[in-house]
C-alpha cells in the first residue's frame, strides 16, 4: 500500500474496531492495538510497512507515556509509601533481574542479555492493574496499596533501565559504558533539575497570563520535546527527558491542566507504539517454538506470582493479602515491552528468544484481568487459613450488632459516612458502620465511633450486621460497581431491604434504582438545588416560593422525600408529617393482598401514601389503582406508625 493517507485510514479503522471489541470484552485497549499490529504487520496481511518514520512516530508515544509518569511523580507519596515502594518494589525488580540473569546464563545468554530480559520481565502493567483496582474499588485496600507501591518502583526503575540497556550492549566495555552513562545521566539531570526548578514556574506564569489554550498547549509540547531532545543529545533516551519534564511540571499548579491537555496526544501515539509492537511479533516463529513460548509464559506468571507473594509476606502477616498482591502483579507490562524493544534494537537478545518473550508478555497481559477478577477466590482456596482474620472481623461485627434492632447499617465510613453518623447520633438512631480501610477503622473506633472492619459486599458481613433487623442500609460511598454488589447481596439476604445510595451525579441513577435501591441521592443535583435556593433568596425571591420550587424539583427525583418541605407555614401539617415513616413491604406468596389491585385494597383510606411498587428489580412510581400486586412485589409506603400498621393488616402481613 503506497498511499500514506490510505495507510493512516487503515490504521484508524482497524484500531477503532479492535479497541471497540476489546472494550466490549472488558480487556485493555492497548492489547487491541497490539492485535492491530499483528494483523497489519508481516505476520498478518503485511499491508503496513515498518519504516523509520512509523517507528519514530511510535517512539513519541513512549515519550508522552513517560511524561505522564513524571506528572504523577510525588515525593510526598513516595515518602508515605517508602517501605512498600523501595522495600517491596525494589526487592521485586532486583530479584527478578537476578533470577532472569541466572536462567539466561543457564541457557547460554550473556549477562547483559539476562539483565535486559530480566528488566523487561520485572515490569507489570500499570495501565491494566490500576484500571482494574479502581473499577473494583480496591485502590485503598491492603493488597491494593502493596500493588501500587510495587508499580511505583517499577515506573521509577524504567528510567535507569532506559539509560543502562544501551550500555549493556557494549560487550567487553560494559562496566565502563555503564559508568559513563550513569555520569552523563547525573550531569544532565542535575542541570535540568537545578535550572528547571528556577525557570519553569515563572515561564508558565507568563504563558498562562496570555489566557490562550493554543499557546499553553504549544508550550507544554515545547518543554516536553525540548527536554527529551536535550537528554537525547547527551546520549541518553528521549523518554528520560520527558520523564524529567513531567516531574518538573508536577511541582507546579498547572499539573492537572497539563495532564488533561496532553492525554489525547499520549493515548494516540502510545497506541501507535503498541501497533508497532504487534508488527514485530512473528507469529510463524512463535508457532514453530510454541512449547518454548508457553513455557516462558508459565515461567513468567508463576515465577512472578511466587516471588512477589513470598516478598509481600515479609511485609504482611496475611497470606491472603500476599497472594492477591502476587496475582495482581504476575503479568508483564507496557514498559516491559518498551524495554524489550530497546534491547532488541541494540541486539542484546537473540531474535528467537525475543519473539518467545514478546508473545509470552502479550499473552500474560491478556490473562491479567482474569487473574485479578478471581484473585479473591483463588486466595481463599490457596490460603484458607489466612482468612481467619476476616472471620474474627465478622465475629466483632456480630458482637457490635448483638441485641440491636431497627438500626441503620452504614456501608462506608468516609467523610459522607461520618457526617451521616453524626446526624444519626444526634437523633438517637442506632447504627453500625462498616468500612474496609483498617487505618480509618482503627482511628475511628479508638475515638469511640461505632465502626467495625468489614467488606459490605459480603453476605456474611451484612448478616452479622443484622440486615434482617435493620431499618435501612445506606451506601455512603460513590462507587456504582461496588454499590450494585451491595444491593444485590442485601436483597438476596432480605428481599425488599430499604437501601439508600449516594452517587456523584445522575448518570447511574436509573441503573441503581433498577437494581433495587429505594432512593439514590446524587451529590451534584443536591448541590445544585442548594446553590439554586441560596441564589433565589439573594435575588429577592420569597422564602415560600423558593421552598416550593425546590420541593417540586426534588419530587421529580426523590419520591420518598415528597412532602419534605410541606407545612413549614402550617404547624399542624408539620406535626403530622414529622410523625410519618417509610415502610418497604415484601409481598410473599399466600398473603391476602397478593392478586388484588391497589384500588380494591384502598390503602389510602387507612392514611398511608403509596410511593412505589417495585417488581423484578423494576421500580414503578405513582402506581395506578389498576395495579395488581403479585408475589415478590415490594410496596413502598409512607405514613404514621398507626397508618402503616393498618396497611399491613389490610395486605395480610402480620
Amino acid at each position: 500500500m503506497h498511499s500514506t493517507l490510505a495507510l493512516i485510514l487503515l490504521l484508524l479503522a482497524t484500531a477503532v474496531l479492535a479497541t471497540s471489541l476489546f472494550r466490549a470484552l472488558q480487556l485493555p485497549a492497548l492489547l487491541g492495538y497490539v492485535v492491530v499490529g499483528i494483523l497489519l504487520g508481516p505476520s498478518g496481511f503485511n499491508v503496513a510497512p515498518q519504516d523509520v518514520q512509523t517507528r519514530n512516530l511510535a517512539e513519541f508515544g513512549v515519550v508522552f507515556l513517560m511524561f505522564s509518569i513524571g506528572l504523577e511523580f510525588s515525593l510526598a507519596k513516595l515518602k508515605t509509601m517508602r517501605s512498600l515502594v523501595f522495600g517491596l518494589g525494589g526487592l521485586q525488580v532486583l530479584l527478578t533481574m537476578l533470577l532472569a540473569t541466572a536462567l539466561g546464563l543457564a541457557v547460554g545468554l550473556g549477562i547483559g542479555a539476562g539483565l535486559a530480559l530480566g528488566g523487561a520481565l520485572a515490569m507489570s502493567s500499570t495501565a491494566i492493574v490500576v484500571k482494574l483496582l479502581a473499577e473494583h474499588n480496591e485502590l485503598d485496600t491492603r493488597h491494593g496499596r502493596r500493588i501500587i507501591g510495587v508499580l511505583l518502583f517499577q515506573d521509577l526503575a524504567v528510567v535507569p533501565l532506559l539509560i543502562f540497556i544501551p550500555a549493556l550492549a557494549s560487550g567487553a566495555n560494559m562496566a565502563e559504558a555503564m559508568a559513563w552513562a550513569g555520569a552523563k545521566a547525573v550531569l544532565a539531570l542535575g542541570l535540568i533539575l537545578v535550572l528547571g526548578q528556577r525557570l519553569l514556574r515563572p515561564w508558565f506564569h507568563v504563558v498562562a497570563a496570555r489566557k490562550s489554550p493554543e499557546l499553553f498547549m504549544l508550550n507544554v509540547l515545547l518543554i516536553t520535546l525540548g527536554l527529551a531532545y536535550v537528554t537525547d543529545l547527551a546520549g541518553l533516551s528521549l523518554a528520560l527527558g520527558a520523564f524529567v519534564a513531567g516531574m518538573l511540571i508536577s511541582e507546579t499548579e498547572y499539573r492537572y491542566q497539563v495532564e488533561s491537555d496532553i492525554r489525547p496526544f499520549r493515548d494516540i501515539l502510545m497506541g501507535l507504539f503498541f501497533v508497532t509492537i504487534g508488527m514485530q511479533l512473528d507469529t510463524v516463529a512463535v508457532l514453530n517454538q510454541l512449547p518454548g513460548t508457553l513455557a516462558m509464559l508459565a515461567l513468567l506468571i508463576l515465577g512472578k506470582l511466587l516471588l512477589i507473594t513470598a516478598l509481600t509476606r515479609r511485609f504482611s502477616d496475611d497470606w491472603g493479602i500476599a497472594l492477591r498482591t502476587g496475582l495482581g502483579l504476575a503479568q508483564a507490562g507496557e514498559f516491559g515491552l518498551v524495554l524489550l524493544a530497546l534491547a532488541g534494537t541494540y541486539g542484546l537478545i537473540p531474535v528467537g528468544i525475543k519473539q518467545a518473550a514478546l508473545a509470552a508478555m502479550i499473552l500474560s497481559m491478556l490473562v491479567a484481568p482474569f487473574l485479578m477478577l478471581h484473585s479473591e477466590k483463588l486466595a481463599r482456596r490457596l490460603a484458607g487459613g489466612a482468612w481467619l482474620e476476616q472471620a474474627r472481623g465478622v465475629h466483632e461485627i456480630v458482637v457490635k450488632s448483638f441485641g440491636v434492632s431497627k438500626h441503620v447499617i452504614l456501608c462506608g465510613y468516609g467523610r459522607s459516612g461520618q457526617n451521616l453518623a453524626r446526624i444519626l447520633e444526634v437523633e438517637g438512631v442506632p447504627f453500625i458502620a462498616l468500612d474496609d480501610d483498617p487505618k480509618r477503622v482503627h482511628e475511628a473506633a479508638a475515638a469511640g465511633d461505632n465502626v467495625v472492619f468489614g467488606d459490605c459486599t459480603r453476605a456474611e458481613v451484612l448478616t452479622a450486621a443484622g440486615i434482617n433487623r435493620a431499618r435501612a442500609v445506606v451506601i455512603s460511598f460513590a462507587h456504582t460497581p461496588t454499590a450494585l454488589k451491595v444491593i444485590a447481596t442485601a436483597h438476596r439476604l432480605r428481599p425488599g431491604a430499604p437501601i439508600i445510595v449516594r452517587t456523584l451525579d445522575e448518570a447511574d441513577l436509573d441503573q441503581l434504582m433498577e437494581a433495587g435501591a429505594m432512593e439514590v441521592v446524587p451529590e451534584v443535583l443536591e448541590g445544585a438545588l442548594m446553590l439554586g435556593s441560596q441564589t433565589l433568596l439573594m435575588a429577592g425571591v420569597p422564602l415560600g416560593t423558593v421552598l416550593k420550587r425546590i420541593r417540586t424539583m426534588r419530587e421529580l427525583r426523590y419520591s420518598t422525600l415528597r412532602g419534605y418541605f410541606k407545612g413549614l407555614t402550617d404547624d399542624e401539617e408539620e406535626e403530622r408529617i414529622s410523625q410519618e415513616h417509610l415502610a418497604s413491604l415484601h409481598m410473599e406468596a399466600g398473603l391476602s393482598g397478593v392478586g388484588r389491585t391497589l384500588g380494591e385494597l384502598d390503602l389510602e383510606s387507612v392514611g398511608v401514601t403509596i410511593l412505589a411498587v417495585r417488581r423484578h428489580g423494576i421500580r414503578a412510581t405513582n402506581p395506578t389503582p389498576e395495579t395488581q400486586l403479585e408475589a415478590g412485589d415490594i410496596v413502598i409506603l409512607r405514613g404514621t406508625p398507626e397508618a402503616l400498621a393498618g396497611a399491613k393488616q389490610r395486605l395480610g402481613i402480620n
